[in-house]
């Protein structure tokens, strides 16, 4: 019995593995272009070092230091080798916490406080202290040559970061490493009071090689309190998603494209939160090229005049910003309508057999139904704008693992959804189907049965009843004389009924039920059986 469980779960993985691969293998199809993130970019160009084994995914999520970012700020203005070789034995007063190198570099801030790095109370440094993202946008401000007190205010320093292009990890309390990176690229674009780039000036400097060239378009994070956080281009202007995309990548043609003008980027930047295997380049019909992101094309909307501006939003119902977090997405078909998607555009199903009770659903996809239907569980937690996010939730199932629900109900893949776009499991036996957010209630689900018991000549009648759980079973007296029905053991007690009187009981769990009626019990039984 063990050996069969184990069996039919690694079939379940083999079956789900090989749905996404095979979605994947259909997103590779495309010309992946060149995606590089903060990160790479940061250590290709000799910004970020990182630890002895590189800049790697535990060295990104390490919380910065406040030594760290005052050696960046260095190797920025060309100064670092000339700190590590300072002589000078006047230091911060815990220049003993740091190795020996490092407590060269504190003591050539300690002697050269107008590189803005005064230290803190009682001569201390505190090289460990975490940093904020207004504490490092002062710091690369003055790189780029702005001056705290003469073109800014400390209070004020995020707030004036911004007009000069720095504002990806603005509002940040405690940056690592992935934010530091992310924050290094963004400066390479902004301009410095001498009017070049400070990408231009770093490699006059020799901080940055003469044949490096600058990094690409950019993907930025931008974010309002109510879509929260979505895709802009580098100059703010705002991307969005097609759901008609969901069915043909090519939905979008003729005077659609005029309104919403394709994005695209030969070589693109992305911030480090987001993963360079989700961007990819479609070849359009009409020859044209457009960056995809989780299978769905970028678009950009004419009516958009400003950075900021999301008037594209929830256009047709059938436009949204785009998001890297989204948990469920919306597909439109020409032949279903409107349907949730998972946030790659994999079409979601509910189960008609499953159904809610109270506020928690009774789950009947389990063991050998799951190989056929996986459980889709979100990672993201926005939803678009025309979806109530309290719809979206969670249940979890009886091993351990969590399921997403809309509206109470579990939401599940086709394993024969092969490609971005099938809908294959609509109406399978007539009781798998889409899920469309404007109509769906979850009415469809199975309705509870109504069974009756009519109560005739002393008798219940001369057969068991087999009902399934959740059913409602309706005593009725047709006799002249009051009777009940009482079951052994408590589990249900109608009241004495009068001639044409009835009474309703459910009964949600499995099991026989035998019963009597109380007045005449030596004579007047019945037995229910609950599958």
């Amino acid at each position: 019995m063990i050996a069969k469980k184990i069996s039919l779960a690694f079939l379940a993985l083999v079956l789900c593995l090989s749905v996404f691969l095979t979605l994947g293998a259909a997103a590779e199809e495309q010309n992946a272009g060149n995606v590089k993130t903060d990160a790479e970019t940061a250590a290709d160009l000799k910004l970020l070092l990182g630890d002895g084994n590189g800049v790697n995914e535990t060295y990104l999520a390490k919380k910065s230091t406040r030594l760290q970012a005052a050696i960046i700020s260095l190797r920025l203005q060309g100064l670092l080798d000339e700190a590590m070789a300072y002589k000078g034995t006047i230091n911060f007063s815990d220049a003993s916490l740091v190795s020996s190198s490092n407590q060269a570099v504190l003591a050539y801030l300690k002697n050269h406080p107008e590189y803005g790095w005064s230290g803190k109370g009682g001569a201390q440094f505190d090289p460990a202290a975490g940093i904020t993202s207004q504490q490092l946008y002062k710091v690369l401000l003055e790189v780029a040559g702005f001056k705290q007190d003469k073109d800014f205010t400390y209070a004020e320093t995020e707030k004036f970061a911004a007009t000069k292009g720095f504002k990806q990890i603005a509002g940040t309390n405690s940056l690592t490493n992935a934010h530091i990176a992310t924050a290094l690229v963004e400066s390479l674009h902004v301009h410095t009071t001498g009017g070049s780039t400070l990408f231009e000036e770093l490699q006059t400097k020799g901080v940055i090689e003469a044949d490096a060239a600058l990094p690409g378009d950019r993907i930025l994070l931008a974010s309002s309190d109510k879509l929260g956080t979505y895709f802009t281009d580098q100059n703010g202007r705002t991307l969005y998603f097609f759901t008609k995309d969901a069915e043909d990548s090519n939905s979008c043609k003729d005077k659609c494209l005029e309104n919403w003008p394709v994005f695209y980027a030969e070589d693109l930047q992305i911030p480090g939160p987001l993963n360079p295997d989700d961007f990819s380049v479609l070849t359009r019909t009409d020859g044209t090229k457009q960056t995809t992101y989780k299978g769905w094309p970028l678009y950009y909307f004419v009516k958009d005049m400003a950075a900021g501006d999301t008037l594209g939003e929830a256009v047709g119902g059938v436009w949204f910003v785009a998001k890297s977090d989204y948990a469920v997405m919306l597909g439109t078909s020409s032949t279903l309508g409107n349907y949730l998607t998972d946030d790659y555009g994999r079409t979601l199903y509910y189960f008609d057999k499953d159904s809610l009770r109270s506020s928690m659903p009774s789950v009947v996809c389990e063991g050998e139904c799951l190989e056929t239907w996986p459980a889709y569980m979100a990672e993201g937690a926005s939803t678009i704008s025309t979806l109530l996010a309290s719809d979206i939730g969670s249940i979890t199932l009886s091993d351990g693992t969590k399921q997403s629900t809309y509206k109470g109900y579990p939401l599940y893949y086709f394993v024969k959804d092969a490609k971005h776009g099938d809908a294959l499991g609509q109406n399978v036996n007539e009781v798998w189907f889409v899920v469309d957010p404007a109509t769906f209630t979850g009415k469809t689900a199975p309705q509870v049965k109504t069974y009756n018991i009519d109560i005739k000549q002393f008798s219940f009648g001369t057969e068991p009843l087999t009902v399934e759980a959740g059913s409602q079973i309706i005593f009725t007296n047709f006799d002249d004389m009051k009777h009940n029905a009482v079951a052994l053991g408590g589990a249900f007690e109608t009241p004495l009924l009068a001639k044409g009187e009835s009474y309703t009981i459910t009964l949600d769990e499995p099991g026989t039920y035998n019963y009597f009626c109380e007045p005449h019990k030596q004579f007047m039984t019945g037995q229910i059986i609950v599958k």
